[in-house]
């Protein structure tokens, strides 16, 4: 009997440290399992801008001169004779035929469509059955854009031809010192008003008409505005050429 119970005795201690090293095992290779899964902790890096704005490479504008001007966009209108342009809004396109003969003002707007300008642009004044008027934001990309083109004036190119009848596309300008009623190059309005704006003939040049979209253009007449004019909401443009 005494023997066995010894046996008995032997048998659980065996069972017991055969136990005590499978869990053993089972928790060390576990722990290798563990060792082996990478744990990613970290968000990845979003850049950013330092400055935080939308910027661009203006490098290979050419700068102009006022000096240089007239010279550079008589050139300029003969080896880029488009004349129709859409605007592109969120409330539909506007199509723009621009006229030939008052070249410094075609030349000096297709090439700033074509340097991409206006893309950067909204319609900056809202005038209620007067006009719309764009080119301009309070965007940084835009100051720089005009500093790469160039702060040059425009001389006035006005024509009895062309007067501020309903949908009349005219250069906008500086109040300021402007007794010879020169353009602004990179502002530009429409006339709204059915019977025309023609206060206006003779001291803003109109150089192109709205042939398709006045319907948009009537719509950003009615859009809500500061006190200053500008749209309380952005009014974006993009601008294309057709021909």
């Amino acid at each position: 009997m005494q023997y066995s119970s010894f046996f008995i005795f032997i048998i659980i201690i065996i069972l017991s440290c055969s136990s005590d090293k499978s869990t053993k095992t089972k928790s060390t290779t576990e722990s290798k399992n563990i060792e082996n899964i990478e744990f990613k902790d970290e968000i990845p890096d979003i850049n950013f801008p330092s400055s935080g704005r939308e910027t661009k490479d203006l490098s290979h504008i050419k700068t102009l001169q006022q000096e240089e001007l007239m010279p550079f966009l008589e050139k300029y209108a003969q080896e880029n004779q488009e004349t129709k342009v859409q605007i592109e809004t969120e409330f539909g396109n506007i199509i723009v035929q621009l006229f030939k003969e008052p070249i410094y003002h075609r030349a000096n707007f297709i090439r700033l469509t074509k340097l991409g300008y206006f893309n950067t642009c909204v319609f900056h004044r809202v005038d209620p059955n007067f006009v719309v008027q764009a080119g301009n934001s309070d965007r940084v990309l835009t100051r720089d854009y005009r500093t790469a083109i160039g702060r040059y004036l425009i001389p006035s190119e006005y024509t009895n031809k062309y007067k501020h009848n309903y949908g009349a596309f005219a250069a906008a300008k500086y109040k300021k010192q402007n007794v010879s009623n020169a353009s602004s190059p990179f502002e530009f309005y429409i006339v709204t008003k059915k019977d025309g704006a023609h206060h206006l003939d003779g001291e803003h040049t109109v150089f192109g008409k709205v042939i398709e979209g006045m319907d948009v253009a009537e719509k950003i007449s009615k859009v809500k505005t500061d006190n200053s004019e500008w749209p309380i909401s952005n009014i974006d443009i993009k601008i294309k050429l057709i021909n």
